[in-house]
């Protein structure tokens, strides 16, 4: 669990100013497909959640659906909306408008299996 813990915030430190991806975006883009309940649990737990952008992570609804954290869905709220991210009071966003979506050399810097690079290039090359 230690190494798909270093993974998740690899990748969630990657997840740009103003952008987001949901948990299951992240579980891909760390070579775990299905494992987005993994890592919403990784992120809950994380001691350092200042220097690791835990709230660009939502659900592939487009809502934020933080649940077990010492943080609340409205703090997650604020923190979105000062990088300009608009959400509805009923915690919605348009995940498509705010995704992030990496480029190829960011995709192969991961170091992943080509049948999971296939996937993320199908699914959210830009």
């Amino acid at each position: 669990m230690a190494k798909f813990k270093e993974k998740v915030v690899e990748i969630v430190r990657l997840i740009p100013y103003g952008k987001v991806a949901s948990y299951g975006q992240v579980a891909l883009f760390v070579g775990t497909p299905r494992a987005a309940i993994q890592v919403g649990s990784v992120l809950n737990k994380l001691e350092d959640s200042v220097q690791i952008p835990w709230w660009r992570v939502i659900n592939n609804s487009g809502r934020i659906s933080i649940k077990g954290s010492s943080y609340t869905p409205w703090d997650q709220k604020e923190r979105l909306e000062s990088e300009g991210i608009k959400v509805k009071e009923n915690l919605d966003l348009d995940i498509e408008k705010y995704r992030w979506r990496p480029n190829g050399k960011v995709i192969l810097s991961l170091k992943l299996s080509d049948g999971v690079i296939e996937k993320i290039l199908g699914k959210y090359l830009t």
